[in-house]
């Protein structure tokens, strides 16, 4: 008996997995329906970019609802464009643990991150629906539209809206195009103001938000993101926490003019930024904290003409809150004191906060006890702080949250080359499966 056909029979399976189940809940199948998600982009030559409420958006929400419904769950779209699916437990109504993750990406991305967390979740679902287990909880798989916050410049759109923390002013945001997002809801076929929370738990098909009493708990598997579950030479790992981030849009200001103005006459604003991207670098290093500029741009951007302006963004994370707020005012003074030097102004506005959030210690136990069963291994997994942010951090809002992290080579992400073995999607199945029938166990 494997570990996780002990942990089904632990939790009162009466059957078997049929070989149809057993081949469509597979590794080579989970990452043959990743590739096939992948088709669905906006970008040629097999690079991956899909954004919230686009054709491309649908497409993969329609997918995703057929092999939810073959799973065994019915399906619904939320008024955010959450592509959601529900196995009743026992007794209709029950409170319901999530599983998930999205289906967004960024540009030129990879075709696992988030992607292959909303498939492990659907496959664990069909996995025990074929099982016949008497759950004490529903179970609901959400993928959710945006985690990215590519199109709008607002990340955790789909799993703040569920949380019940949606900002109404979220929807005068525009995407490059000068698109709303209220009026991409629109024309998406949603309702922009059925965002609101729910106030009857029997609405919850009708709403975006949940309650915390119609809820459980929240798991998902997610890539790493990183490299430390290869050095250790394990496939498997417990989130401990997800790091706190801060995002904000930095304006620098100076003087455009002739290349041929002397030095001592300039007030150059790219030379100002290039000062504050090492100062925001060696800052953060000091701190042993993470910092990154990822966006910069130039104007009026000619060869022959010195910056007037540069705008550049700035992503500060940490698992402490404490420390990246007080790094974060060191960066700023020293942006002003290293501007006013340069006779130069600097402006910043905060785009993202979003604060360090602690893995629930009893769902971190199931995540360990999922691993143990899989791997068959008595050693405690590799507990890991996840710096990349997760919707977790937004469904923290309303219920308990635990993660599990699957090794991912060399620890690329938001990258073509993501890269996962059929091997360690195996493994992270079982694990998952047997995770949420520890729950199972403990709460019948």
């Amino acid at each position: 008996m494997t570990a996780v056909t002990a942990a089904a029979a632990a939790a009162g399976a009466n059957h078997d997995a049929s070989p149809a189940v057993i081949d469509r809940t597979g590794a080579l199948s989970i990452l043959a329906r990743c590739d096939e998600l992948a088709a669905y982009s906006t970008l040629p030559n097999g690079l991956i970019r899909r954004v919230y409420l686009t054709d491309e958006h649908r497409a993969v929400n329609a997918l995703a609802a057929g092999w939810m419904r073959e799973a065994g769950m019915t399906t619904w779209q939320d008024p955010a464009g959450n592509q959601c699916g529900r196995l009743e437990g026992r007794t209709p109504g029950l409170p319901a643990l999530l599983l998930g993750s999205h289906l967004d990406t960024v540009p030129s991305a990879g075709r696992y991150d988030g992607i292959l967390g909303v498939l492990t979740a659907i496959a664990v679902v069909d996995r025990i629906n074929t099982l016949g287990i008497d759950l004490p909880f529903a179970l609901e798989v959400v993928a959710f539209g945006d985690e990215e916050g590519t199109r709008f410049g607002r990340a955790l759109l789909g799993s703040r809206a569920l949380a019940g923390t949606f900002d109404p002013a979220w929807l005068d945001l525009t995407d490059d195009d000068g698109i709303t997002l209220r009026d991409a809801y629109s024309a998406f076929g949603l309702d922009p103001d059925a965002l609101a929370p729910a106030t009857d738990s029997a609405l919850f098909r009708g709403a975006a938000a949940r309650r915390p009493e119609d809820l459980v708990g929240y798991l998902e598997a997610h890539i790493e993101q990183g490299p430390y579950l290869e050095e250790a030479g394990q496939p498997l790992g417990i989130v401990s926490s997800i790091a706190g981030a801060r995002r904000f849009a930095i304006t620098v200001t100076g003087v455009a003019g002739h290349s041929g103005t002397p030095f001592d006459r300039r007030h150059d604003a790219l030379a100002g930024a290039a000062e504050i991207v090492t100062l925001i670098e060696r800052t953060a290093r000091d701190a042993g904290l993470i910092a990154t500029v990822g966006h910069l741009e130039v104007f009026p951007n000619a060869v022959n003409v010195i910056p007037g302006r540069v705008d550049l963004s700035l992503d500060l994370r940490a698992a402490s809150d404490s420390d990246r707020d007080r790094v974060w005012t060191e960066i700023d003074a020293a942006m002003t004191a290293l501007c006013s030097a340069r006779g130069l102004t600097v402006s910043v506005t905060q785009t993202h906060n979003a604060p360090a959030v602690a893995c629930a210690p009893h769902l971190r136990a199931a995540v360990a006890a999922g691993i143990r069963a899989a791997t068959a291994s008595p050693a405690e997994p590799l507990l890991l702080l996840s710096r990349a942010g997760h919707d977790g951090m937004a469904v923290a809002d309303v219920t308990d949250i635990a993660m599990l992290f699957i090794r991912c080579r060399g620890g690329v992400s938001h990258h073509p080359d993501e890269h996962v073995t059929p091997a360690d999607v195996a493994v992270a199945t079982d694990a998952f499966e047997a995770a949420i029938l520890s729950l199972v166990t403990a709460a019948s």
